[in-house]
């Protein structure tokens, strides 16, 4: 079973009794975070030194995993409550913590990260730009996608995400509330097992293409979303492994693939692959890059120089494979 903090309804929260605690809101979010939670509002430095019981942060992922390591790593113990305003990133179900520092993503692992409860605002599902919760279920995809083929995975952890695959496959790619728990519930998968290549490039390269065009956004579920198809199609042709889950666990390759194909960006793919090439070193030594489910060697970036989404295959299954009955 995936390991979850207690969810709760945004009534749930309020009425909790949680003691002396405040609340730390993206900007974006403050006033309808006043409105909506009876707590002073607090700056992440004032939690962590003041004499407070804990902290409801109400933000996306980055914000959520600067407070877990602000709070988890300091020497009191405090309550940590996640609000997340967006899916994709998962990081109110996970124990890992993704920092941004010096240019660069310092990745840390402990179970101390996990939050101990998360609530769900499903009204601002409908507050997210149509491009960005497209992007968002990209990154939801690559959490459950990479975590089922990573080598790490248990029979078990693989049943739970296939299970998941399956109900994502039916959920919309747009503003919708159910991506929150679809989104808690990828993020917890691949915190048991790994992720793969699609995070690998996307750690590698996300501060080099907003180096390289920088009047564009370039965040971490846009290029997860754009490499899902690509990768997804270097680990079919270069491992049995791909169609050999897929077919065990009844994963639909066909649709599957449709959803990949949707949230392909193919004039984003033209400006990541420079960009790749020119880090392809760095995207190789990323930790998630060698977890990959097909192995992924000095000489695999030509498969991506030459790929392109018009030639990708209508299944993730070879020709003549089909789904288990």
């Amino acid at each position: 079973m995936l390991n979850l903090p207690p969810r709760w309804t945004m009534d749930e929260l309020w009425s909790a009794d949680l003691g002396r605690v405040g609340v730390w809101a993206s900007p974006s979010l403050v006033v309808r975070t006043d409105e909506a939670l009876p707590w002073p509002r607090l700056a992440l430095a004032d939690a962590v030194a003041g004499d407070w019981d804990g902290l409801v942060v109400v933000g996306g992922g980055t914000m959520i995993d600067e407070a877990k390591a602000a709070l988890r790593d300091a020497d009191r113990k405090r309550t940590l409550v996640v609000v997340p305003s967006l899916w994709g990133s998962g990081a109110e179900a996970s124990p890992v913590v993704v920092l941004n520092r010096n240019g660069a993503k310092q990745i840390r692992v402990d179970a101390k990260y996990l939050p101990d409860f998360r609530a769900t605002w499903p009204e601002l599902a409908a507050t997210v730009p149509a491009q960005r919760a497209r992007e968002a279920c990209g990154d939801c995809w690559a959490h459950a996608l990479e975590g089922f083929l990573s080598p790490m995975a248990s029979d078990d952890l693989r049943r739970d995400l296939s299970e998941l695959l399956r109900e994502m496959i039916a959920a919309p790619l747009a503003n919708d509330p159910c991506w929150f728990e679809l989104s808690a519930r990828a993020c917890a998968g691949q915190a048991a097992s790994g992720v793969g290549l699609v995070h690998g490039v996307a750690h590698a390269l996300e501060h080099a293409l907003s180096a390289a065009y920088p009047d564009e956004s370039w965040h971490h579920a846009k290029i997860c979303a754009t490499m899902l198809l690509p990768v997804m199609q270097f680990n079919r042709d270069t491992s049995e492994k791909w169609e050999c889950l897929t077919k065990a666990w009844q994963l639909d390759g066909e649709a599957i693939v449709a959803v990949l194909r949707n949230l392909h960006d193919a004039s984003a793919y033209e400006r990541i692959v420079p960009v790749m090439a020119e880090k392809w070193m760095s995207v190789l030594r990323d930790p998630c890059s060698r977890m990959n489910g097909a192995l992924v060697r000095p000489q695999s970036l030509e498969y991506f120089r030459t790929w392109r989404a018009e030639t990708a295959p209508l299944s993730l299954l070879k020709e003549g494979q089909g789904v288990r009955a």
